[in-house]
């Protein structure tokens, strides 16, 4: 786990020097967009000096880089509010999204992927054919559909918004249906495909012939021992799924004006908000090297090869 954690800090580096030089590139200019189009060029270049935007682009990472050794994100170049307080507030919406989608994609994929790995037949087309929609629909436009169907229609479930678990737990769960479905169609056929795929390469393997032919119940040869065989590449989808969510939960996230990371994300580029787009990137990427850690241990649990490797 240290030796892991420690090759996570160059990671760290370059992913925000280099999301500070494509949020450089990017055309706009926070100072004008502050001070509008009728500012004089003296109120112009006196907010760019307030913002450090006169510095050199290493002079500004540079100092970014000091206020973040020293627990500081920086501050909002529009609303001057910390960009710790601004992350910590759209964290939790964020994550009760990406955790819950990577939920259901897995309990619904590895399911599917079980009962057509034992019954085949229909169900292979089927999962085949799911991987193939999920795929080619984009998140959104399926967003769209739930929306047109499950809030408009059906009045089930809220059109947007947000609902924090701690001001009704009915109400959370109510707000995020839509969300997580939206983010999970793809998510569910990829595992259910890798999981079908797994376990019937499992299944084709000596040893699991040798214990049919012992007499081993087929529900037993796979519950107790091919699952646990097939594991590794679920695993590893699981963790992609996950990473892939946080992407997709930038769509999603503004089709249902949930106020989350990805939505932040997605404003503070418009707006050329170079301390929250840096803050969101670096939590992002906190997130993913989290997931990738977990991963390996999920390796080192499921086969003690890797832990001796």
């Amino acid at each position: 786990m240290a030796r892991r954690l420690l090759s996570s800090i160059p990671l760290l580096f370059l992913v925000s020097a280099l999301t500070f030089v494509l949020v450089s590139l990017v055309p706009g200019d926070p100072a004008r967009t502050i001070v509008g189009q009728h500012a004089t060029v003296e109120q112009y270049q006196d907010v760019r000096r307030q913002l450090g935007l006169d510095e050199a682009l290493p002079v500004q990472y540079g100092q970014w880089l000091a206020r973040v050794f020293h627990g500081d994100l920086g501050a909002s170049l529009f609303s001057g509010e910390a960009v710790t307080d601004v992350l910590g507030a759209r964290l939790p919406v964020s994550l009760s999204l990406i955790i819950a989608g990577t939920l259901v994609s897995g309990v619904l994929g590895v399911a599917l992927g079980l009962v057509s790995a034992r019954r085949g037949g229909f169900l292979v087309k089927l999962v085949d054919g799911l991987s193939l929609v999920g795929l080619a629909v984009p998140a959104f436009w399926f967003a769209l559909v739930l929306i047109a169907i499950g809030s408009v229609q059906l009045r089930w479930f809220p059109v947007t918004g947000y609902v924090a678990f701690a001001d009704g737990p009915a109400q959370w769960a109510r707000s995020l249906v839509l969300p997580v479905l939206s983010l999970s169609l793809s998510a569910v056929a990829i595992i259910a495909k890798q999981t079908r795929d797994a376990v019937l390469d499992t299944f084709g393997r000596d040893f699991i012939r040798v214990m049919e032919a012992n007499g081993f119940s087929r529900r037993s040869v796979l519950y107790r021992h091919a699952l646990r065989n097939a594991a590794l590449p679920v695993v590893t989808v699981l963790g992609v799924v996950l990473v892939s969510l946080l992407a997709a939960s930038v769509f999603v996230e503004t089709v249902f004006a949930m106020p989350g990371l990805g939505s932040l994300t997605q404003q503070a580029t418009v707006q050329h908000d170079i301390p929250v787009i840096q803050g969101a990137v670096l939590y992002i990427t906190v997130l993913v090297v989290i997931v990738n850690l977990l991963v390996d241990l999920a390796y080192g649990r499921l086969d003690p090869r890797v832990r001796a490797s």
